[in-house]
């Protein structure tokens, strides 16, 4: 349970670090564009676009990991309760999925936030 709570710590902090450095990073850019020469503003724009997708790609990179992670412990345990309690398998199995949806969610969550990195900042 402590694993799970420091994933999901860690993974709201990446996100939160990832949306920081992605909203102050266009705006020392269009700064520095102003002063440049059109090549270089165009140099430094591609170099943003580059920032902005590896910023993307960690943060599905790490939900997809974390979640994979918190979706086998989630597995694990049911399947362990259902052994131990076969009688209360369904409502086991019930809350199981409804965590996994939750996980899911979170997962997807991460996906809509990268595409917003990439197309929108």
């Amino acid at each position: 349970m402590k694993l799970i709570k420091k994933s999901i710590l860690t993974v709201a902090l990446m996100f939160a670090a990832l949306a920081f450095f992605s909203a102050a990073a266009p705006a020392g850019i269009t700064k520095a564009a102003e002063t440049a020469t059109e090549e270089t503003a165009e140099e430094e724009k591609d170099n943003s676009t580059g920032a902005k997708a590896i910023a993307a790609a960690i943060a599905i990179g790490l939900a997809a990991g974390a979640g994979a992670v918190a979706m086998g412990i989630a597995v694990a345990k049911s399947n362990e309760g259902i052994a131990r309690q076969p009688e209360a398998a369904g409502n086991i199995r019930t809350t199981m999925f409804i965590g996994i949806i939750f996980i899911e969610t979170a997962i997807i969550y991460a996906l809509v936030i990268s595409i917003l990195i990439v197309f929108v900042l």
